[in-house]
């Protein structure tokens, strides 16, 4: 009789007690199948599990699930999944094996002996959005167009996942806006956006250090939004290279998980070429 997989579950990200993205985390996933994995991840119910396969010292195979499908990467997975490998293993760098690509992560301890992760993303790169699309998407938030950042205009950034960007001018409409997550689904699934529908505001000037509010609208299951999404801010760093005017080097923040009581915080560096790099902490469930 094959024993179960030990399953881990942690937070990701959390700014607070209470905060953060909840991950399932399968170590050894070797024994299992397809169809196995999507039953735990379902059982699960959080946003992604991440199950750990072949191995080869630190470098790792890893897919990720949410509670309805396969997904190619999964940001806060692979910063749980690398804290529970070097809280097993010791800290140091891992290459997770993805069906995205290679992604590179990292590990240490910080003064208060926790040990924190970092990935940097595949390559990213930056696609326009049908205007017929963008029409739609924004229908589906009850958004118009003289409610958005002219700064930054609609666009799709990929770093691992494919995330349409809806930067929005005013908080108070970013607070507000509401969407039918049925509507919104059945268009995420036409245009192939297996990760989430990046919202942000950002109420300072681009530059160095500034500070974005993301709201990450992913309707899955019993889910409509991401508490902290590491694609999504990877995703974001990719757009402000490349449509933000801001010159690489340089760094922001992104909070996220107010407007779902899960506040989060991720930490982006965004270098002159190649991934981009998002950090921050997992911790037990």
């Amino acid at each position: 009789m094959t024993s179960a997989p030990e399953i881990l579950e942690l937070l990701a990200f959390a700014a607070e007690p209470g905060g953060g993205n909840p991950a399932g985390v399968v170590p050894d996933a070797v024994g299992l199948d397809t169809a196995q994995m999507q039953r735990i991840a379902t059982d699960l119910g959080h946003p992604e599990t991440a199950f750990v396969g072949q191995r080869d010292g630190r470098r790792v195979a890893v897919r990720y699930f949410s509670p309805e499908a396969e997904v190619p990467f999964c940001g806060h997975a692979t910063i749980a999944t690398a804290v529970a490998l070097a809280e097993a293993e010791g800290v140091g760098p891992f290459m997770f094996e993805t069906a995205a690509g290679v992604v590179e992560t990292s590990t240490e301890r910080d003064a208060e002996g926790r040990v924190t992760a970092g990935f940097r993303s595949v390559e990213p790169h930056l696609e326009a959005l049908d205007p017929g699309v963008a029409d739609r998407l924004l229908g589906i938030l009850g958004l118009r167009s003289d409610d958005l950042d002219e700064r930054m205009p609609l666009a799709q950034a990929f770093a691992g996942n494919l995330h349409p960007v809806v930067a929005i001018a005013s908080r108070e409409t970013f607070d507000a806006f509401t969407f039918d997550p049925a509507v919104l689904r059945t268009l995420m699934d036409e245009r192939g956006w297996k990760g989430t529908v990046i919202t942000v505001h950002i109420g300072g000037d681009l530059v160095d250090g500034l500070v974005a509010e993301a709201r990450n609208l992913f309707p899955v299951g019993e889910i409509t939004e991401d508490p902290a999404t590491g694609s999504a801010a990877a995703s974001l760093g990719a757009y402000l290279r490349e449509q933000g005017g801001l010159a690489a080097p340089f760094a922001f923040t992104v909070l996220q998980g107010r407007h779902i009581g899960r506040p989060s915080v991720l930490e982006v560096e965004v270098p002159a070429s190649r991934g981009i790099l998002v950090r921050g902490t997992a911790t037990p469930l």
